[in-house]
């Protein structure tokens, strides 16, 4: 099982969480749906939850900052940073936008939350005591993330730009699609273009939690409250679907051993 207790490398794909009016009602459909384990968290927290798989933090789950009401439920794709400040002024200069300057999470990490120049939102974490996800790569556990864009170049360029991204054209002219890698040169997530796509709205970070069988997992998602927006279809990936959460929140399900071509 791929478990890690050290910070992940800059650029990095670390760590999500999900923001939603309800953190309960979410602990009980994430619970039932993924086999998590959902934690409480000191007082001083503010509410949020950690989700635990095989006693390794493999998410979180927190109510809305700011004006609630405002801000749809989602979740969050946060981006190893070695330095959150460095980070944060790398954002600025490619012409991202930090929606509010790095902050202490108690003694956890440093954080802050970003948009691209296309205006999809992501977390970057710098990590302390949390290194991020200590569980990934397993049924019930993270295993994706990829960037779902009508900016493709210009969101190319900005991540290229702020980690140092390569990317990887593996797509086509109806749908292109790269995968993006750090130095190592090792793929870590993706990049869609959407633009002209049925039914592109803003641009997002898209969570895709690995299961042991697709179709069983998607059908559980809807007799949870949630609503099954694409799939089942299959791919040289896996067999995959996309859900919106009964709270409105979107993410992936994907069984990574059925592949096609």
């Amino acid at each position: 099982m791929p478990t890690t207790d050290k910070a992940w490398p800059q650029g990095t794909p670390c760590w999500v969480d999900c923001s939603v009016d309800d953190p309960a009602a979410a602990r009980g459909f994430y619970s039932q749906l993924l086999g998590w384990e959902v934690l409480d968290s000191p007082p001083e927290a503010g509410g949020y939850l950690m989700a635990m798989l095989d006693g390794k933090p493999a998410a979180g789950i927190g109510p809305k900052m700011g004006e609630a009401s405002a801000m749809p439920s989602v979740w969050t794709t946060y981006l190893a940073a070695d330095n959150a400040e460095a980070v944060a002024g790398a954002v600025t200069a490619a012409g991202g936008t930090v929606f509010m300057p790095p902050f202490d999470v108690m003694d956890a990490g440093r954080m802050f939350i970003a948009g691209d120049p296309g205006g999809a939102a992501f977390g970057v974490w710098e990590a302390k005591a949390h290194s991020g996800a200590g569980i990934f790569n397993e049924p019930g556990a993270y295993c994706w993330n990829d960037l779902h864009t009508g900016a493709y170049a210009p969101s190319q360029q900005f991540y290229k730009q702020v980690f140092g991204w390569s990317f990887d054209e593996i797509g086509n002219e109806q749908m292109p699609y790269s995968t993006f890698a750090g130095a190592d040169g090792r793929p870590m997530g993706g990049m869609a273009d959407s633009t002209g796509q049925p039914g592109a709205g803003p641009n997002y970070w898209l969570t895709w939690f690995q299961v042991a069988g697709a179709d069983a997992a998607l059908a559980k998602a809807e007799q949870l409250g949630g609503t099954v927006l694409a799939g089942p279809d299959d791919s040289p990936f896996g067999r995959m679907g996309i859900v919106r959460g009964p709270q409105g929140e979107v993410f992936g399900l994907i069984d990574t051993t059925v592949t096609i071509g």
